[in-house]
């Protein structure tokens, strides 16, 4: 049976906008992620109201993911179940800089992080190899228990990266040019172990865009 799981990346944070890296540090959402979060409310009550019913939701343990998911589980009058496995990369020494900063304090560790080798580790962080298996191992339990469901699961922008990835089979090693956008819905459908892209970085629900994961500052 085909199971189907709306991927959300939380709203924006203020460390979203300044492009600083967030990994496991709890950072709450921003006014204009609380703005996102009752837009994608409403959106999913709509789209509720015309059929397209929830059977389950799920979040990341972390604050901003939770108060993404709340609105609209209350909203459709729905708990939500936390996920540790859901959260974001650690990126240990990385978290709290910006990727100016860690190639000032981490010269060497930046250098290597640039060459996208999935085997490599911040300081006490995880690898993005590690980090990859962790999030397939955190769904499937997901998928096996909504055989024929629809489900929304509420993470982080590196998670929905893994989730396209080993849909699409890309190498872990190959540069991102798919979107990872705040609030975004991103439809993924699961069936016998494999996974299907069905729309990916709608914000359609968004009154004023959304921005993408990304560690590099903009002028």
């Amino acid at each position: 049976m085909t199971t189907q799981i709306l991927f959300i990346r939380h709203g924006e944070t203020d460390w979203n906008r300044i492009k600083r890296i967030q990994g496991h540090v709890d950072i709450p959402l921003s006014g204009t992620g609380f703005e996102q979060a009752e837009q994608l409310a409403r959106r999913l009550m709509r789209d509720s109201e015309g059929g397209a019913r929830l059977d389950a939701v799920y979040s990341s343990d972390l604050q901003r993911a939770q108060q993404t998911a709340r609105p609209f589980a209350d909203a459709l009058g729905m708990p939500f179940s936390l996920s540790e496995g859901l959260r974001e990369r650690s990126y240990g020494a990385f978290q709290g800089h910006d990727s100016d900063e860690i190639n000032e304090k981490f010269p060497e560790e930046y250098v290597e992080w640039q060459t996208r080798d999935p085997g490599f580790a911040p300081p006490g962080g995880e690898s993005q190899r590690v980090f990859y298996h962790r999030v397939l191992h955190a769904v499937e339990p997901i998928v096996a228990a909504h055989p024929g469901g629809r489900i929304a699961c509420v993470a982080h922008g590196g998670v929905l990266d893994c989730i396209y990835r080993f849909a699409m089979r890309l190498p872990l090693q190959e540069a991102r040019n798919w979107p990872l956008l705040n609030c975004s819905i991103n439809v993924v459908e699961y069936e016998n172990g494999a996974a299907r892209v069905v729309s990916w970085g709608d914000i359609a629900h968004l009154s004023a865009g959304s921005s993408d994961d990304s560690f590099r500052k903009t002028a």
